[in-house]
């Protein structure tokens, strides 16, 4: 950002920051050797349903998490500016917890491409956003199969790292094949940061503020390479979980991701 935006986020403060933080990232070009392919950049008065579909429910997911998920306002929203996620302490369908998932399955998918996101996660011991992508397969070719490209994850027990991961047939689950990316000092609750994937042909780069921090290529995994067809993306915010653990009486509720926008880049031609 250049001397007249930082001085401008200065003068406007915590409550006009947000708004000044989408305004400057519209304005951001594209990336060297990219185009723009779909983006969201949540300006509407709702959630997009032709790029964007709520994923219900209160099983767990695999993973053990507390949550129910819905589409209601009070998880699910636009506004000001921002796709807003929110978790909750509240009973809901036999669940302690509340919270939202959103996918572009069967809306927005593609193989390969730039993946990237402006985003601002919550805080605080059993919090676990996300913003990840899975394979457009999955119903058929199941889980781990159909591979899975973890973007960006935050465990709030881990407040200044973030982790980006690649799930596939032989390294899934505690077994993936990631790598952390860590701040100086501070937590990643504390601003929005802007994470991305560049995903070509036998090759998936992690980006965090435009800082390469992990590779994967073919020769890299221990398994079947398994990203040459089409993904979708997901943003969730889950409560809970095998490995973020679970929320305690110190955990501050309610808790908001925040995503100033999601744009998905391909090379041009």
């Amino acid at each position: 950002m250049g001397l007249a935006g930082r001085m401008a986020r200065a003068a406007l403060g915590a409550a006009g920051l947000l708004l000044a933080g989408a305004a400057f990232a519209q304005t951001a070009p594209a990336p060297a050797g990219w185009v723009l392919d779909w983006s969201d950049e949540f300006e509407g008065a709702a959630l997009d349903r032709t790029k964007w579909a709520p994923e219900l429910g209160a099983h767990g997911f695999g993973n053990n998490e507390w949550q129910a998920y819905t589409a209601r306002p009070e998880n699910l929203r636009v506004e000001g500016g921002n796709l807003v996620i929110e978790a909750r302490r509240e009973p809901f369908e036999g669940r302690d917890y509340t919270s939202a998932r959103i996918k572009s399955a069967g809306l927005r998918e593609r193989t390969h491409g730039r993946y990237e996101a402006r985003i601002r996660v919550p805080r605080g011991q059993g919090i676990w956003p996300a913003f990840w992508m899975l394979g457009a397969d999955v119903k058929t070719a199941g889980w781990p199969r159909c591979g899975e490209i973890d973007i960006m994850e935050n465990i709030g027990k881990e407040p200044g790292i973030v982790h980006g991961t690649l799930h596939g047939p032989g390294y899934s689950g505690e077994q993936a094949f990631g790598a952390p990316s860590s701040l100086a000092g501070g937590a990643f609750a504390d601003d929005f940061h802007v994470f991305a994937v560049e995903w070509e042909a036998r090759t998936i780069r992690w980006y965090r503020d435009g800082i390469l921090y992990h590779t994967a290529t073919p020769e890299r995994v221990a398994g079947d390479w398994v990203f040459e067809h089409p993904f979708f993306v997901i943003l969730n915010l889950a409560v809970g979980g095998y490995w973020p653990g679970y929320p305690d009486a110190a955990t501050p509720l309610p808790q908001r991701m925040l995503v100033d926008y999601v744009r998905v880049y391909r090379r041009p031609g």
